[in-house]
């Protein structure tokens, strides 16, 4: 009987504690206070120029390796919203604004409008559409977001994204 309950635990145990498969993406939302709400989807990320990026290791909070992507190909997340409008009187108010990147598993990270388009952060933060050498519409944690600068890469590590909020600090 013993024998039985220690099994029991077990499983439950590793249940609780195994990560849950993430719902991908192909497209996200675009919110906040801008005046041109709407949707990004492939095709849009796919229209900004690319780079090739190699390799990234992911580490944890820790600085622990956790896993290692591939052959990445991505395009900036600064081109992708450049043509955001904010509702704002004027250029000076930006650096009051935020984005508040969230995955369909509702995991949630920020950058400051100024760490993307006005530091050397921005040119970091890359919206991948290829990875292994497989394309954005097949990838499985598309739309994947990732910060190649970062020293621990896997806490801004976004798997399917699902939407975008712009705020600003009041």
């Amino acid at each position: 009987m013993r024998y039985w309950l220690t099994l029991f635990s077990l499983m439950v145990a590793l249940n609780l504690f195994a990560q849950k498969k993430i719902d991908r993406t192909t497209s996200f939302n675009l919110s906040g206070t801008i005046k041109n709400k709407g949707v990004i989807n492939y095709q849009d990320i796919l229209a900004c120029k690319s780079y090739e990026l190699g390799t990234l290791s992911l580490l944890n909070h820790a600085g622990e390796k956790r896993s290692t992507l591939t052959k990445l190909k991505g395009v900036l997340l600064k081109d992708v919203l450049e043509k955001l409008e904010y509702e704002t009187p004027g250029p000076r108010e930006l650096s009051e604004f935020y984005f508040t990147i969230i995955a369909s598993d509702q995991y949630k990270v920020v950058y400051s409008w100024n760490e993307l388009f006005n530091s050397p952060t921005g040119n970091t933060v890359y919206l991948i559409i290829e990875k292994e050498g497989v394309s954005i519409d097949k990838m499985e944690d598309a739309i994947l977001l990732v910060n190649t600068s970062d020293f621990k890469t896997g806490r801004r590590h976004v798997k399917a994204v699902s939407q975008i909020i712009v705020s600003r600090v009041k």
